[in-house]
């Protein structure tokens, strides 16, 4: 299932080990002895089924040869217990794979200075959900909130932890909340993703000293961030387990989404499904449907309903844009 083609050398000295940097060009491979192979890919190198920008991710299990030409490729990927993937960009059928083999898929968001978009949060959960990888969300800058911004955050904690999905509160400035932080990643392979200018960066440097992340400072005029990682890397954390790092996105589009499966990976609204008229039913006015009446008496909150809609609306966009061509 996993192969290159049509490679000319005979390769020699084949190891096994984790892909831990992603440039995008090359990549670290660590070896269980600790050792750091730098490597490349060569030839028609694509992962059946996947369409992806990036056939190599962080996280991968790889095996890796040494060439004629006394570089190090890598020639195989293990198959892959889950991942996480994104759309590469609007209207593309291409993914974007961000880690793989997790353990936890850690959503670092803020609530201001840039807020992050509660429908980007729920773009999150559901493409955790979808790929099989338990989600937690981070609210993090809680050092600059008033008292508006801790009712909201209150607020948001309910609602998802109502869900199922744990969320936490840190400073990276205060370091407020970070070693409750850290408790819960111990031992886990964690990706830690989140949009520009969150904090993600500087959360990580306090989690583990001496990452010295490059942290970047938030826009005047449009609030935003900027982006410091420009690579995915897995770094150690202190007490065991592993952390991966990725750029941040501005934009988290999802792929290969069915409309009839997109209300699985919501889950307060898959359960209240259940009591629909039509197993079929796709939860925008159609008869006999659990799910509006629900958002109406406000059992499920109207963001995340709004969520699942912008879902269904791309679909129904990425199904115009096929039919054009």
């Amino acid at each position: 299932m996993y192969s290159m083609k049509k490679i000319k050398e005979q390769y020699r000295e084949t190891r096994q080990g984790t892909v831990v940097k992603n440039t995008g060009s090359s990549y670290i491979v660590r070896t269980p002895e600790g050792e750091e192979i730098p490597c490349r890919i060569k030839g028609n190198f694509r992962i059946k089924g996947i369409r992806t920008t990036n056939p190599v991710a962080t996280g991968d299990i790889v095996k890796v040869s040494r060439a004629a030409d006394d570089a190090d490729y890598i020639t195989e990927i293990l198959p892959r217990r889950n991942y996480i993937i994104r759309r590469a960009s609007n209207l593309s059928k291409e993914s974007h794979i961000l880690a793989s083999n997790l353990d936890l898929a850690v959503l670092v968001a803020a609530l201001k200075e840039p807020a992050t978009p509660t429908t980007f949060i729920d773009r999150f959960l559901a493409t955790s959900e979808a790929y099989s990888v338990p989600a937690v969300i981070v609210l993090n800058k809680c050092d600059t909130w008033d008292d508006d911004d801790k009712a909201l955050a209150d607020a948001m904690k309910y609602l998802y932890e109502g869900i199922g999905y744990k969320v936490f509160f840190t400073s990276a400035s205060t370091e407020d909340g970070v070693d409750i932080l850290l408790d819960y990643l111990k031992g886990k392979i964690s990706l830690f993703a989140g949009n520009s200018g969150v904090g993600k960066s500087s959360l990580i440097n306090a989690l583990i000293p001496g990452a010295n992340l490059k942290t970047g400072k938030i826009s005047d005029v449009h609030h935003t961030g900027t982006h410091t990682t420009t690579f995915s890397e897995m770094l150690p954390l202190p007490g065991g387990g592993e952390l991966i790092d990725i750029p941040g996105v501005r934009g988290f589009g999802t792929i290969d989404f069915e409309p009839s499966e997109v209300s699985h990976f919501f889950p307060e609204i898959f359960r209240k499904s259940a009591e629909c008229r039509y197993g079929d039913c796709k939860h925008t006015g159609e008869p006999g449907c659990a799910v509006v009446p629900a958002v109406e008496n406000h059992e499920i909150s109207e963001s995340r309903y709004a969520s699942y809609l912008s879902i269904l609306e791309e679909l129904a966009d990425d199904e115009k844009y096929r039919k054009g061509y």
